[in-house]
């Protein structure tokens, strides 16, 4: 996505209480970015890392040990037939149709080997981490089981930070973690081992841009979310949109076309804007960043939303004084979703009887893969793991509203005929939970296939 303005420099929203909300455009650009040095989170980010005890880069010599385990640990004789057979595996009178794309990222691979590298770095030091390294239940499990002690969280949604003591280590996660967490261990007599998604970085220097040039950001995505929890912290002025019909809300309020109150606006937002939020005055000239595990498409189709919107206020000249955005999509996410795409519109064709889409609960990026079958009216069942799958034919999963449920899986009459299906995982999604997912299945229809033939 190329960007759509050249970094003019504007006045901060902060500074701008004194300006009304029909100001001439050019009070807003008559500060320079010394003006800002002092409220530069990037900056105190980058001095916060330069720290003697800030680790980014793992520990070289605990690296072929921690290769030679996560190869042993997470990789998959099945996942590799797939790959060395189109794509195309069957067993017990099951074909299954594995996605193009899918799995692991990069990104995960990278923060899984900084944490067990920091594991075995530091032996006989206590070890915490502020939260779920990635969503997935056996990477999470592995650390538990080497003595990483989860942060607690508080039902005020802060955490027990008391338990993290001189000369103990803190890992963050791959998702990041606030501004407000890193200063805080910045201040303790601690190791801090940084396993953040270098994808997760760079939305956190788009929206630097953002606020260093004035602008408010717009962030695309689930306010709650680990990763937009931490991107927010490095906002000084922001507005988070979960979907379409939410931006198009924050797309009507800068054209006049929305319906209700101001105060509606801000009670509906309450969650997801900055302290002290004005729309009058917050959305005047804004800026598009999301967290990295949303719909590409959706985040490009606000873009243009909030583009057409500030055209149309204040008219195609004055558009670059008004709006900008950077694409910061994750690659790993966007390709697993082609794929998915690609089954899914091949499922006719190929047969499919469902897709399975294995990964975290938790996961947003797994959660999308569900959402692009079902909304195509394919089934599709969303399992965290491969105990999901049970011998008396049952199925525990996560629907598209979050809910889990149990219900009848392959299906009654079918015993004896081929069943195919199609299956994916997301990107924090190990292959051997593919592999055990996929054996169960195997199992399960070989089990209901000799009962038919007895029967």
């Amino acid at each position: 996505m190329t960007e759509v303005l050249s970094l003019t420099t504007f006045v901060p929203v902060s500074q701008r209480s004194t300006v009304s909300c029909c100001h001439s455009p050019a009070l807003l650009m008559a500060t320079t970015s010394e003006d800002h040095v002092a409220l530069n989170k990037k900056a105190r980010r980058r001095k916060i890392m330069e720290s003697t005890s800030f680790y980014r880069r793992g520990f070289k010599e605990q690296r072929v040990g921690v290769e030679e385990m996560m190869a042993q640990e997470y990789e998959s004789d099945l996942v590799k037939e797939f790959k060395s057979s189109n794509f195309l595996v069957e067993r017990n009178n099951v074909s299954v149709h594995l996605a193009k794309d899918f799995g692991f990222c990069w990104g995960v691979e990278r923060s899984i080997a900084l944490a067990y590298e920091a594991v075995n770095h530091f032996p006989d030091r206590k070890i915490h981490i502020t939260n779920e390294l990635i969503h997935n239940p056996e990477v999470n499990d592995k650390l538990a089981n080497m003595k990483v002690n989860f942060i607690e969280k508080t039902e005020g949604g802060g955490k027990r930070f008391e338990t993290v003591e001189d000369n103990d280590v803190v890992i963050l996660p791959a998702f990041g973690a606030s501004l407000e967490e890193m200063d805080l261990f910045d201040k303790k007599n601690v190791e801090v081992v940084d396993t953040t998604c270098p994808w997760v970085s760079k939305v956190w220097n788009t929206v630097d841009k953002h606020q260093s040039n004035g602008l408010t950001s717009v962030i695309h995505g689930k306010y709650a979310h680990e990763e937009t929890v931490a991107t927010l912290s490095f906002c000084e002025d922001y507005i988070v949109v979960k979907d379409m019909k939410e931006a198009h809300m924050v797309s009507d309020y800068i054209t006049g076309d929305y319906k209700g109150r101001k105060e509606d606006f801000l009670e509906y937002f309450k969650n997801a804007v900055s302290a002290g939020f004005d729309p009058d005055l917050h959305l005047l000239q804004v800026g598009l960043a999301n967290q990295t595990t949303m719909y590409k498409k959706e985040t490009r189709a606000i873009g243009q939303m909030l583009q057409k919107a500030m055209m149309a206020k204040y008219g195609p000249v004055d558009i670059k004084s008004h709006y900008m955005e950077f694409d910061t999509i994750c690659d790993a996410t966007q390709e697993r979703q082609d794929a998915v795409h690609d089954l899914t519109e091949n499922a006719s064709k190929l047969g499919l009887k469902f897709i399975l889409v294995i990964g975290g609960w938790d996961s947003s990026n797994t959660a999308h893969l569900l959402e692009i079958p079902h909304k195509a009216g394919l089934k599709a069942y969303h399992i965290n793991r491969a105990e999901c799958i049970t011998a008396d034919n049952k199925i525990s999963h996560r629907t598209v509203s979050g809910e889990i449920v149990t219900e009848q899986f392959l299906p009654d009459g079918h015993e004896g005929r081929k069943l195919v299906m199609g299956v994916t995982s997301g990107a924090s999604t190990p292959d051997a939970a593919v592999q055990e997912s996929l054996t169960n299945i195997f199992m399960l229809k070989e089990v209901l296939d000799a009962r038919a033939i007895a029967a």
